[in-house]
């Protein structure tokens, strides 16, 4: 419990194995609830996070999204839901900074900023970094806001991810979320965060054909939202 407020970490994760303990035995103590979204690893993955004492759903339906959607439905009644990767990219010990102004009632979304944070040299590859920049620029002219990164680490209210109703089942579901915050006003807010270079093989930045696949999810939901925003005019 942090601040009072009940919080649920949700790790989606796919072939995972090597990286998993790391990832949870670095989340902070005050954290009531930890759920690894296994989306249907060949390896390990499963075991590896139940012996670091997390609890696993596994998610067959392959997905970014799906897995996400899965570790929610299977979380216990937080009030703050925190998201971030299995690969140990992410720096767990860092969680205060996106839980603290939400539990503090001064925000109801964070996201952990990469491109503002301390990076480890490779860590971003150069498809991320300019992905990042086209989509964040897109999401600026598409809803007046400004936005750096669609970073993995992020936090937010729960009553407010109920309120967007983010239903992509793929690597649009990050995109979707920070769009229809801005639509209906959630209070948004960008912190620093550390990026290392992940343990193990990329399962999309990694490849020619994940970065690809990754890029047209996320301008495709852009698209959706900016041809629904123009028939509603």
């Amino acid at each position: 419990m942090r601040n009072g407020k009940r919080v649920g970490v949700v790790i989606p994760a796919l072939n995972e194995e090597q990286a998993i303990g790391y990832v949870i035995g670095d989340i902070p103590s005050w954290v009531d609830d930890i759920v690894v979204a296994d989306n249907g690893s060949l390896d390990c993955t499963a075991a590896a996070a139940r012996a670091a004492s997390a609890r696993v759903v596994v998610e067959h339906e392959r997905g970014y999204g799906a897995a996400c959607q899965a570790g929610i439905a299977a979380l216990r009644a937080p009030d703050i839901i925190v998201f971030l990767d299995g690969d140990y990219s992410d720096c767990p010990q860092e969680m205060a900074a996106l839980v603290d102004p939400i539990a503090s009632g001064r925000s109801d979304f964070v996201v952990g900023s990469r491109v503002h944070g301390e990076r480890e040299r490779g860590a971003l590859t150069p498809q991320q970094r300019f992905g990042n920049w086209l989509a964040c620029r897109l999401i600026g002219s598409l809803c007046g806001t400004t936005c750096s990164d669609l970073g993995p680490f992020r936090a937010i209210r729960v009553d407010a991810l109920r309120s967007l109703d983010v239903n992509d089942r793929a690597f649009g579901w990050i995109v979707e979320m920070q769009l229809k915050a801005t639509e209906i006003g959630l209070r948004y807010l960008e912190v620093p965060v550390s990026y290392r270079t992940h343990i193990g093989a990329s399962k999309i930045s990694g490849t020619l054909r994940g970065s690809l696949l990754a890029g047209v999810t996320i301008l495709s939901v852009i698209a959706r939202t900016a041809w629904r925003s123009y028939k509603s005019a």
